[in-house]
């Protein structure tokens, strides 16, 4: 039988078919990568949960989806709606700003540079209708637009539940049928990669498990970590400097920021005993946690050096958002493993002519 590809037009034809499916269908790719991306993570559990249920793909396929929204959607909805109340209160104290005037915090003038930043606040938030200046000075005519703001969240949070929707129906998908297309998908690499597809292909479940154990396991234990210590040395709202601090913390270098402005906050309100303590103390957590513990579990399971996975977490940020976090490792140790492949190709072939000639 004729090999699908064999006839140029054919192959035209399904190149032009791919590109019509990246066109009609690139509006799911973020779920489907989210999907993808808590499959790789969970297939272990996964596997035990199929033979627990005897085989029967739909039913392991269901209880996992729904533990997954148990255990994680729900908290996660519950984490943007109390952030979603937390940016209402902040639009609230924006407007009675901008009413009435607020005077300069104490804290803010013990901070360094305290006159400097009294200057600036008493013009925009101290004066009366002082932030809707500001507004006219960046391009924005009014004050409206922190409404148009809200509202713009109000929509991205529809658009986040369609999101999330979608990601539950393709994940349901990828439990139940993954095998079968872990299969298809070996044989149609085998055809490109002969002989080497095997190697190539297991590094993206290996590394999407260990970014996730590396970058979210451990942004959620800095932000309650932080939210502990945040509550002990009497920061405002702890709970909440926890969350942004866990958020954060997905970025590479975003932690120490979030705990930096908390110690001056604490500095500025004369508590400089307890932001010394949470400066140091901090500074020495992350230190640890960023800059041994975090690239020996992303990259570490495939060998991956430290450069290209800090590259690929920035660039994965930088390009596709939080899913990047994920992505960019992973394109990044492909690059790698292509890169090794070839180098040991041709060192294989410059041993076999060395050997060739020494025969002679």
């Amino acid at each position: 039988m004729q090999a699908l590809t064999a006839n140029p037009v054919a192959k035209w034809i399904i190149i032009l078919i791919l590109v019509l499916g990246v066109v009609f269908f690139h509006g799911f790719l973020v779920p489907a990568l989210g999907a993808m991306i808590i499959t790789f993570v969970t297939w272990r559990p996964y596997s035990d949960l199929v033979r627990f249920c005897r085989g029967n793909t739909m039913i392991s396929a269901s209880l996992a989806t729904a533990f997954i929204v148990l255990v994680i959607i729900i908290p996660f909805f519950w984490l943007v709606h109390y952030l979603y109340g937390e940016v209402i209160l902040l639009r609230a104290w924006l407007i009675e700003a901008n009413t009435f005037g607020i005077p300069t915090p104490n804290w803010v003038l013990n901070l360094p540079y305290g006159d400097q930043i009294n200057i600036y606040w008493m013009t925009y938030l101290g004066t009366p209708n002082g932030i809707h200046d500001f507004f006219a000075e960046i391009g924005l005519a009014k004050l409206g637009y922190l409404a148009t703001v809200t509202r713009s969240v109000t929509k991205s949070f529809s658009a986040l539940g369609f999101t999330v929707l979608f990601m539950m129906i393709i994940l349901f998908f990828c439990y139940k049928d993954g095998r079968r297309f872990s299969r298809q998908l070996d044989k149609v690499g085998e055809r490109v990669f002969p002989g080497r597809w095997k190697r190539i292909s297991r590094i993206v479940p290996t590394l999407v498990s260990s970014t996730v154990s590396g970058m979210v396991i451990i942004a959620i234990g800095e932000g309650i970590v932080f939210g502990i210590v945040y509550y002990f040395v009497g920061a405002p709202m702890p709970v909440t400097l926890g969350i942004i601090t866990g958020i954060f913390a997905l970025i590479p270098g975003g932690a120490p920021l979030s705990m930096t402005m908390v110690s001056l906050y604490l500095a500025g309100t004369g508590e400089y005993t307890h932001g010394i303590i949470l400066f140091c103390w901090g500074g020495m957590q992350l230190f640890i946690v960023d800059k041994t513990i975090r690239p020996r579990l992303v990259g570490g399971s495939v060998k991956l050096p430290f450069l290209p996975t800090i590259l690929g977490l920035v660039g994965g940020v930088k390009t596709m958002g939080i899913i990047g976090l994920f992505i960019g490792p992973v394109v990044m140790a492909l690059l790698v493993a292509l890169w090794r492949e070839w180098v040991h190709e041709e060192t294989l072939i410059s041993q076999n002519i060395q050997d060739h000639q020494s025969s002679d």
